[in-house]
């Protein structure tokens, strides 16, 4: 099944949350994530920077840390999305202001813009998406070995079947693996590249991977 791209949040056995980002791409798939201190950027690898020229949307921030929390993306709406959370804005707010002012993707499949938000020492995560015909932001309770997801396509609404009941991931590391060919992850097609952020007490772990 292609899913297009996905964010996802769980906690793993430890009980320390979880934000995954995956690209998967058909249609530009030369991809990678490249970290630069607290922030993961996805873009074009060395030799397709022209694919630049034909999409303005698939160069962008997809991992941030803002105060206490981490927020993963599908797009430029990430940066919004941290500073508004940055000055104080609750998670659900920053979400859903950010995804209704920057709206879908105006590319030619109409692509959705999905956001994942966590916070160290809590159990509480956020999930949103703006879609053509709605925006949609929801908290989850986290518990260990579960992860909830939302891609841009067949899977775009936040709700509780979006679920893989066998996230474990002790690292960034892992946890970028594991969204790429671990648990439910494994079946879906075309992936490219990935970023995660495990929260641990008072830091955020975070990895990237390219496929």
């Amino acid at each position: 099944m292609y899913l297009g791209r996905i964010v996802a949040i769980g906690m793993n056995n430890s009980g320390k949350a979880a934000a995954m980002y995956r690209v998967s791409s058909r249609s530009f798939p030369n991809r990678e994530t490249r970290k630069q201190g607290e922030t993961v950027s996805v873009m074009p690898r060395a030799g397709f920077e022209d694919d630049l020229k034909k999409s303005p949307y698939i160069a962008y921030n997809c991992v941030r840390i803002a105060r206490d929390f981490a927020i993963v993306s599908n797009g430029s709406h990430t940066d919004p999305i941290a500073e508004k959370i940055a000055m104080g804005l609750p998670p659900r707010d920053a979400l859903a202001l950010s995804l209704l002012a920057m709206d879908y993707e105006k590319d030619d499949y109409d692509t959705p813009r999905i956001a994942a938000v966590i916070q160290q020492n809590s159990n509480e995560a956020y999930l949103g998406i703006v879609r053509k015909d709605a925006v949609m932001v929801r908290a989850f309770k986290l518990e260990p070995g579960k992860a909830y997801y939302l891609s841009t396509y067949e899977k775009n609404t936040p709700q509780d079947e979006n679920i893989d009941t066998a996230f474990d991931a002790e690292n960034a590391d892992a946890a970028c693996t594991y969204s790429i060919k671990g648990g439910a992850f494994a079946d879906f097609e075309h992936p490219v590249t990935a970023a995660a952020v495990i929260a641990d007490a008072d830091t955020f772990d975070i990895a990237t991977e390219v496929v």
